[in-house]
């Protein structure tokens, strides 16, 4: 969601102020401090702005001392997260930090149990409710998945696009904001929340370090909120994908389906990372060509159609364009070196 635009339910909202109900304490400083009116929070259709969300809940968090605000039946104090993302943060890969992540909380909370299965190349994120989670059950649940998709998507440095998103109850009043949080097809009334992706995401190395986190702890709420948009997960298998099997796959419709992706989300994906799918196959045709012509003695034509081009004159000219020469100008000159 964008961070200026007011896009955030105030159902997220009151499930804070409830936190205050609960905890017998007055919500007003918070609420004057993130400049949300009282009286928003009983229009049914309100809405807030990304930032407003981040500082009251960064206030209620700090003046409750609870950063589950209220969800469960003992509070996380103030750091506990940061105590979260730090015990998973020295980990070979994804695969071992959401491990990490969903055994220790487990040691802290006993009213949800969070799982990571893999099955049939699709990674789901699964959360057990283990008693009522009563009126902060949406906000709980919401939020929850979009700390730890959040922490994924930095610890490894990627957009980390969803398959699914599934909630065990009804499609609420706002259920038109879930598509802007997860970016994926959301589905109501399931038997339990769960979130999937494809599970090569879980093989990417963690990239960050402890100086790292404490930086992103100073603010850690606009990763839960904004979207990430480097993936370096997709660029990667389309260039592999481009590179072995450029034939088979040779449009946008063969590759998306290849990635579990629709073809809309394709090219969104790749819009999003400042990039397209011909600029893709630019690079990994220019790449094909100048190794031909530098490791081999091949005719033209023969390196034109390696590097998928359907005659020579047409490869000859796409190549003086990406190097300001002839491919046989180029392969004397490596030649001579």
């Amino acid at each position: 969601m964008k961070h200026d635009i007011a896009e955030t339910p105030v159902a997220f909202i009151r499930s804070i102020v409830l936190a205050y109900e609960r905890y017998r304490m007055n919500p007003f400083n918070a609420l004057s401090a993130a400049h949300i009116p009282p009286s928003l929070l009983g229009n049914p259709n309100g809405r807030v702005t990304a930032q407003q969300l981040e500082i009251f809940s960064g206030f209620a968090m700090r003046e409750l001392d609870d950063e589950a605000l209220g969800w469960f039946n003992r509070k996380l104090r103030w750091g506990t997260n940061g105590m979260l993302c730090r015990a998973s943060l020295p980990s070979d890969n994804l695969r071992v930090a959401l491990l990490r992540w969903c055994r220790h909380y487990s040691l802290l909370v006993d009213d949800i149990r969070i799982d990571l299965t893999v099955e049939n190349r699709i990674a789901s994120l699964s959360i057990h409710e283990c008693r009522d989670l009563g009126e902060q059950r949406e906000f709980c649940l919401v939020s929850t998945f979009r700390n730890i998709l959040g922490f994924a998507c930095w610890l490894v440095d990627s957009r980390i696009p969803l398959i699914a998103a599934r909630f065990p109850y009804p499609a609420p009043r706002h259920h038109r904001v879930y598509e802007l949080m997860f970016r994926c097809p959301v589905v109501f009334d399931e038997s339990r929340a769960s979130f999937s992706f494809d599970a090569e995401y879980l093989t990417l190395p963690a990239r960050r370090d402890d100086r790292d986190l404490r930086q992103m702890l100073l603010r850690p709420l606009p990763l839960i909120v904004l979207q990430y948009r480097r993936d370096r997960l997709l660029s990667q298998r389309l260039r592999d994908l481009l590179r072995t099997r450029s034939l088979e796959l040779s449009n946008a419709d063969a590759l998306a389906v290849e990635l579990n992706l629709s073809t809309r989300s394709l090219y969104r994906h790749l819009a999003e990372e400042g990039t397209s799918l011909q600029r893709l196959k630019d690079d990994v045709r220019r790449e094909v060509a100048m190794h031909q012509l530098a490791r081999t003695n091949k005719p033209l034509k023969f390196v034109a159609a390696a590097a998928g081009f359907r005659n020579e004159a047409s490869f000859i000219r796409a190549f003086r364009q990406w190097t300001g020469q002839s491919p046989g100008e180029y392969r004397q000159s490596v030649k001579c070196k």
